[in-house]
């Protein structure tokens, strides 16, 4: 079967799209302009929602970015950036990898909306203000597990990794990267010195 993903260059389909590069499985890649469902209408007939990514695997039709990439790791591992169930951390590892969308990503897409997307008579500088302080609130998290660490679980990358890197990143492109604390602003630096994250961006 064909792994295919629909990407938007710079939107949470970086973390499927890291995870497949890092696993160095085959793929086929549909980049499309964001949002595309204003920018190429048959999307909406691939993935109704119109949201992105959409990941197809066979049967399996997938839109949740953190999903994906842990469904990659778990039927076409083994590889070294799972963790398996019966791992001490692997509790620590899942909530990572949906903290990093539901607490993190989150607040800063409410900030992308109301700051870029939405047409200038719609735009909410108090609605973007507050998610800002909500994301930085937020992110207190990860600076304290980082504390005498250099990855989130195990001592080692895994997707954990990935999933929150790619709120970091997302973070750098809302111009919040000076208000990284310092073990965070370290992390962030290894994990985009990984060639995986740089192809994964660039694509």
């Amino acid at each position: 079967m064909t792994l295919k993903l629909y990407h938007c260059k710079g939107a949470r389909s970086v973390r499927p799209l890291w995870t497949l590069e890092e696993m160095g499985l085959d793929y086929e890649l549909v980049s499309m302009k964001f949002p595309p469902r204003f920018f190429q209408k048959d999307y909406l007939e691939v993935n109704p929602l119109g949201t992105v990514p959409f990941f197809t695997d066979g049967q399996a039709e997938m839109t949740e970015s953190a999903g994906i990439s842990q469904y990659l790791a778990e039927k076409y591992g083994p590889t070294d950036i799972a963790l398996t169930v019966d791992h001490p951390e692997y509790g620590n590892y899942l909530n990572w990898i949906h903290r990093s969308d539901a607490t993190l990503t989150f607040p800063q897409t409410i900030v992308l909306r109301y700051t870029m997307l939405e047409p200038e008579e719609r735009r909410l500088k108090q609605a973007a203000e507050d998610y800002t302080q909500w994301f930085f609130a937020r992110l207190r998290s990860v600076e304290q597990a980082l504390e005498g660490k250099d990855y989130l679980c195990a001592d080692k990358f895994t997707l954990a990794d990935i999933c929150t890197g790619y709120a970091l990143y997302l973070a750098t492109t809302l111009g919040f990267k000076d208000g990284f604390k310092p073990n965070t602003a370290a992390y962030y630096e290894r994990l985009s010195a990984r060639p995986a994250f740089q192809r994964a961006i660039s694509l």
